[in-house]
């Protein structure tokens, strides 16, 4: 499907958080780069940003709703821009960056269930667990501010984040 690209330049996208009991955090290796990142991926026309959510899991980490539950969610789109010279030429007329709703997720399946060959063009080749605010010093700069932005907003659910009831994520809008 094509993707969506808001009046500002902004293609809608989500990210994901995915924390284990010891609320580590996943931390996925780009395929064929030394790049590490969360799991994240465009809205497609007609989903929610928790559809995109659940697709992009599938696809890029293997899991399926079963084996997560959702914490919490970002209240407001958190945005970044990326540099001119990392764009496509293609792609460097009204495109800016990303606006991204982030989720974060606690994995109630087991490490095993996590399958990087799950979608035919796999987005990562590594994976591991990671100190939660860890993250924010290991991404690539021009995402960095929305990683703390996230991480932040987030962290008040791994507080009260352990019952296994799902959070209402319309309340959470």
């Amino acid at each position: 499907m094509a993707n969506m690209i808001d009046k500002d330049g902004y293609r809608p996208n989500v990210g994901i958080v995915l924390c284990n009991a010891r609320n580590e955090v996943f931390w996925g290796k780009r395929i064929r780069q030394h790049s590490w990142q969360f799991p994240q991926g465009g809205i497609q026309q007609g989903e929610s940003p928790e559809q995109a959510m659940y697709r992009e899991l599938m696809e890029e980490v293997g899991l399926e709703p079963r084996h997560v539950h959702i914490l919490g969610r970002t209240r407001n789109w958190l945005r970044y821009d990326v540099p001119r010279n990392w764009l496509r030429h293609d792609s460097r007329g009204q495109y800016r960056g990303q606006k991204q709703i982030w989720f974060l997720l606690r994995l109630m399946g087991r490490d095993c269930d996590v399958s990087l060959r799950a979608s035919p063009q796999p987005e990562f080749d590594a994976w591991r667990w990671n100190e939660y605010w860890m993250a924010t010093d290991l991404v690539v700069d021009f995402k960095r501010d929305v990683y703390r932005a996230a991480l932040s907003e987030l962290s008040r659910f791994l507080e009260c984040g352990t019952s296994s009831h799902r959070a209402d994520v319309d309340e959470l809008v």
